[in-house]
């Protein structure tokens, strides 16, 4: 047997400690230590030139879900920013996405929101159309059944031009409390005012009256 077959044999040692004390029985002690020598390095270099598996990404939690939504009617398409777990009305559908995720900008993009969609029936009840997850990269692939209206994901978004609901909330009370401050004047108004009607115009009035009358 040739050097090159008892090294072949003891390659195959490696993988079947069984063979091990056959061959080794006949390859020579220095030959056998060269041959292991030589495989662990074979395999050391192996495992240093595989690529390293990608680090797990962590997907990116947004506050705001951007929409685009048709009316098959007209054709108008718009666009409208909604926050999570607020529900906005398009035409006769209640928009509710409940999360939204998207990858850093350093990785392929895929941007999806789970959304619940209510239709406002004629007879003024609500009835749910659709829940699921919407992607942004492919509209199509879980889409809205409506006969009159599309709504389809287009992004998620940290940040939205349109007030959050608390801010929006605080809002509609600032004009009530800036309607109660008028309302002062108009008290100490009666006050000033109220000597008018006690002053002497009624009475200057009766006099010449009477100087009519005699």
């Amino acid at each position: 047997m040739s050097i090159f077959e008892r090294f072949q044999e003891k390659c195959v040692a490696v993988f079947r400690p069984e063979l091990r004390a056959k061959i080794a029985s006949g390859i020579p002690t220095g030959l056998f230590a060269a041959a292991s020598v030589l495989t662990a390095s074979t395999a050391v270099f192996a495992a240093a030139q595989a690529p390293a598996p990608p680090p797990a990404s962590d997907r990116v939690t947004n506050p705001v879900a951007e929409f685009a939504g048709i009316d098959k009617i007209t054709g108008r398409i718009i666009t409208f920013d909604v926050y999570i777990d607020e529900t906005v009305q398009f035409g006769a559908l209640q928009v509710t996405p409940r999360v939204c995720y998207s990858r850093p900008e350093t990785e392929q993009p895929k941007t999806d929101s789970f959304v619940e969609v209510d239709e406002i029936t004629l007879d003024r009840k609500i009835r749910r159309i659709f829940t699921g997850w919407m992607f942004a990269e492919s509209p199509g692939l879980n889409a809205v059944e409506h006969a009159v209206y599309d709504v389809w994901l287009k992004a998620c978004k940290q940040k939205s031009d349109v007030p959050p609901p608390t801010a929006a909330k605080a809002d509609t009370g600032k004009p009530k409390s800036n309607a109660a401050k008028p309302k002062a004047p108009a008290q100490d108004q009666p006050a000033e005012a109220a000597p008018e009607p006690t002053g002497t115009a009624p009475d200057a009035a009766d006099p010449s009256s009477g100087d009519d009358t005699n």
